[in-house]
Formats: C-alpha cells, sequence, structure tokens
C-alpha cells in the first residue's frame, strides 16, 4: 500500500495540519511518539523538506546528532532511526522483545558506514512501543 507525503515544498505544515493529514489513528500515534519525544529529551522538533521523494518531516536533532525524524503520510507516518554500530549490537541483542514486523525491519536493513537506517511505517498506536524502545537504546531519555 503506498502512502501519500506532504510534498508541496511551498507550504510548510502546522501542527494541527499535520495531525489532520494523518488520519485519525495515524494522528493519535503521532501524539503518542511526538508526546514521547518531549518529555523524554532535550531535542527542538526542526521542520524539514527532503525533497520530492520525501516531502516534509519533523527532524529530532541536537548538537549535529539526530534522534529520529518522522516523515507524515496519508493514513500512517515513517519514523526513521538511525543506529550506529555499538546500538545496533545492543538492539540485535534484544530482537526478540520487538514486535516481528520491527523485528524483520532490524534484521534486514543494510549495515552501512554510518549505521543501520529503519524505515519503521506506524499506522496506529499499538506500533510506537517499539519505536520508544529503539528511541531509548539509541539515546538513554533525560530523568
Amino acid at each position: 500500500m503506498d502512502f501519500e507525503r506532504m510534498l508541496d515544498r511551498e507550504n510548510p505544515p502546522t501542527a494541527k495540519g499535520i495531525t489532520d493529514y494523518l488520519g485519525s489513528d495515524a494522528a493519535e500515534a503521532w501524539e503518542d511518539i511526538t508526546a514521547f519525544l518531549a518529555a523524554s529529551y532535550n531535542f527542538t522538533p526542526e521542520t524539514v523538506f527532503g525533497g520530492k521523494k520525501y516531502g516534509w518531516a519533523i527532524r529530532y536533532r541536537r548538537s549535529g546528532k539526530s534522534l529520529c525524524t518522522l516523515y507524515p503520510e496519508k493514513g500512517a507516518f515513517t519514523a526513521l532511526v538511525v543506529l550506529g554500530g555499538k546500538e545496533t549490537e545492543q538492539t540485535l541483542a534484544v530482537l526478540s522483545d520487538f514486535s516481528p514486523k520491527v523485528a524483520d525491519v532490524i534484521s534486514s536493513a543494510k549495515q552501512y558506514h554510518d549505521g543501520r537506517w529503519l524505515w519503521l511505517r506506524v499506522l496506529n498506536s499499538a506500533d510506537t512501543a517499539d519505536i520508544k524502545r529503539l528511541l531509548q537504546i539509541k539515546k538513554k531519555p533525560r530523568k
């Protein structure tokens, strides 16, 4: 199933525009993840345009280090989490803790020089627990 991304470079999305675009199930998951990010990390979300293929995204990055990037789509969103070598080892050690869908993405993702790029499609709130777990492996949450 193809999901349509926000590709209009001339119109950056607002927070409400994103949740309206996502639809109810995906919007609930989006709000769950963004609330988790706000409560757990000191990263300022940045709205960026990734070009004609990727469209608008919300990137969580500080001091040149990226935590994750969220790409809103009609009916879903995609979370990009890049794991470095050490983080990949830690994740593979607990692979059975993840849902089969996410475990498959993790184990089949190619290892590049800068890490393993995990593109995770989120359809509803049931899909958010694994992303939170990955983010906690990538960077420990603040107290």
